[in-house]
């Protein structure tokens, strides 16, 4: 079985912000997961994790969904926790998946005790309400929504019901 790779790039105020490749490791034509290294240059301390060479990211993308999750280990498979993107829904082309960065995320410790809502005030200063209120709306649902399943049954139980299966 060939390995089908596919390039993650990531938009931000209609710039590229980062693209890597990743390996596709489904798509049930809503939810597509793939999995990829960790792409960032060096180690990235937020305080709260540490992202560094050797981690390995299992992403979960919607076409129909305003946020992506991204399911972080470090390179021994001990969980960290997981990043949830607040994004536009993903557009997946045959093999690249583009997403737009809306500034608001979540992080969520492995073990659920650490719960945050980050980058609200880059939400703020984006100017996204003014410009398309809609967006900025549903960006915020997105927000609140998984923090919700964060506090309620937890992202796991997210990404296994999705997916119908555990492990991913």
């Amino acid at each position: 079985m060939s390995v089908h790779r596919v390039e993650i790039t990531l938009l931000k105020a209609g710039r590229t912000k980062i693209r890597y490749p990743a390996e596709l490791f489904s798509d049930d034509g809503t939810h597509l997961v793939v999995r990829a290294p960790w792409a960032g240059a060096g180690v990235r301390d937020f305080g709260f994790v540490r992202f560094e060479p050797g981690d390995v990211f299992t992403e979960h993308y919607w076409r129909d969904r305003w946020y992506a999750v991204k399911e972080v280990r470090s390179g021994d498979g001990t969980l960290k926790g997981w990043y949830c993107d607040v994004t536009r829904p993903a557009v997946v082309l045959t093999d690249r998946v583009e997403v737009e960065d809306l500034d608001l995320d979540l992080w969520v410790s492995a073990d659920g005790s650490a719960i945050l809502r980050l980058d609200e005030d880059e939400f703020e200063e984006s100017g996204l309400a003014d410009r398309d209120p809609q967006a900025a709306a549903e960006a915020g649902r997105a927000l609140d929504d998984l923090e919700l399943l964060a506090r309620g049954p937890g992202l796991t139980h997210l990404l296994t019901a999705v997916s119908g299966r555990s492990g991913v």
